[in-house]
């Protein structure tokens, strides 16, 4: 019977671990998206703006059909968001150069200014949890956070990474 105590014991402790960093993600993103949806509430808007408007940023030219693999929302859910920020003046539309059905997606000047406030308000608190954790406990962080994405996620997230590093070389940073 001693032999199995530690074990429950240890069974225990792990299933507090696990739940205390899941009550900890639910927290951080909860005082994470907080500021950023302030900001977007004050614009009649909201999360799924924000993310459309954030990767547009990120990825000046991207095409809907992009834009909907990387958001994981409907056809229907993109449209309206997209034409709310259309008909407000933060997104535009041009047609694809070689396929005129092709949509590709920038920001517009007033776009623009509303994704780099909403990243400054979200770099801000990055940097200072960064800063405070250091360098090996961030790149432990990325594990983490990489190790919760479902696989397809997580390529994703590769190829983003790699076309932007492709296009820093190249000289084109967007």
């Amino acid at each position: 019977m001693a032999d199995i105590k530690p074990i429950g014991k240890a069974l225990f402790l792990r299933e507090e671990e696990l739940r205390r960093g899941i009550e900890m993600m639910f927290f951080a993103y909860r005082d994470f998206t907080g500021e950023a949806d302030s900001i977007l509430a004050e614009q009649n808007m909201g999360r799924a703006h924000h993310r459309a408007i954030y990767f547009i940023g990120r990825n000046p030219g991207i095409t809907v059909s992009e834009l909907l693999g990387i958001l994981n929302i409907t056809k229907q859910s993109l449209s309206r968001v997209l034409s709310a920020l259309v008909e407000t003046g933060h997104v535009v539309q041009h047609t694809g150069p070689e396929d005129r059905r092709q949509r590709l997606l920038y920001l517009t000047e007033t776009g623009n200014a509303l994704e780099a406030r909403l990243t400054e308000v979200q770099g801000r608190r990055f940097a200072k949890a960064y800063r405070e954790a250091g360098m090996s406990a961030v790149e432990g962080f990325h594990r983490v956070l990489q190790g919760l994405l479902d696989d397809r996620t997580g390529q994703q997230v590769d190829e983003l990474g790699q076309a932007r590093q492709s296009a820093y070389r190249s000289g084109d940073d967007g």
